[in-house]
């Protein structure tokens, strides 16, 4: 198990929350750091609840995405207002918080209340394909799949290996397949190897992204970036935002920003809501 990582050693639900929204869509590297001093900062959901979504969004600056702090500032409030103010260990009402979809809520089940259940994201997408079936899987099926594979009580242990498994071996390109604990068992390996690889189109397992530079999400993070130093004048917004010869693009991506519960907008200026 890869001990650098210090959300391994917490059962903590909030913690973990916290490091699964985190992770979405961003590098290990860059989240460690980040997660321990956003747990510095509100170490519990109340914590969180209790300030305003400025300060969460700004104590998510570095990470992106950050319509994801505002979900995560909505999802302690609901706690905090819902759950006196401790996550709820049941899989229907974690889904209905704010930004918590099908695997996030799992990981907490697993991670935080060592539930038996099976987790689907990238890393596990792979070794489900590959080494459990050996073919591209659709997401219910690979969801049963995962489930059927957890050893009764050791679901965190599970959960733990498969990750490390398919960061570390079992790769999108170029697996370590000849060094893979599971290579015996591996019912690609066993085949063959035959084109097309499993993963290609399976469940969980993502697909690239869209070019960021010059994209709309690039100058939203402008724009969110500034708005954490303080208010943004609508004259200054198409330059903040990288795009001085484009202010109308400029302002329809920050008027989704506003819709987006991030920023509010005056006469004045923009700020962070």
């Amino acid at each position: 198990m890869r001990r650098d990582l210090p959300w391994r050693a917490t059962r903590d639900p909030w913690a973990v929350l916290v490091s699964e929204l985190m992770l979405q869509q961003t590098q290990v590297a860059r989240v460690v750091p980040r997660w321990e001093a956003f747990l510095a900062r509100f170490p519990s959901a109340q914590a969180c609840a209790a300030a305003p979504a400025s300060e969460v969004v700004r104590a998510w600056a570095g990470l992106g995405y950050n319509r994801r702090a505002l979900n995560l500032h909505r999802s302690a409030q609901t706690v905090v207002d819902r759950h006196d103010s401790e996550l709820p260990r049941d899989l229907e009402a974690l889904l209905a918080l704010p930004g918590v979809g099908p695997y996030t809520a799992r990981a907490v089940l697993v991670f935080a209340f060592e539930q038996d259940l099976g987790l689907v994201d990238t890393n596990a997408g792979r070794f489900l394909a590959r080494a459990a079936m050996g073919r591209t899987l659709a997401r219910g099926e690979a969801q049963s799949v995962a489930d059927g594979l957890v050893p009764e009580g050791h679901g965190w242990a599970w959960g733990q290996a498969v990750f490390d498994l398919g960061a570390m071996v079992c790769t999108r390109r170029g697996p370590s397949c000849r060094a893979c604990p599971l290579r015996a068992h591996c019912a690609w390996a066993n085949a063959g190897f035959p084109d097309p690889d499993p993963v290609v189109g399976s469940a969980g397992v993502s697909v690239p992204q869209s070019t960021f530079a010059g994209s709309d999400r690039q100058g939203r993070g402008r724009l969110v970036d500034a708005l954490r130093r303080g208010p943004v004048s609508p004259t200054d917004l198409a330059a903040v935002m990288g795009w001085s010869d484009d202010p109308s693009r400029a302002h329809l991506v920050a008027d989704r920003v506003v819709a987006d519960g991030l920023a509010v907008r005056d006469e004045a200026a923009y700020r962070l809501a």
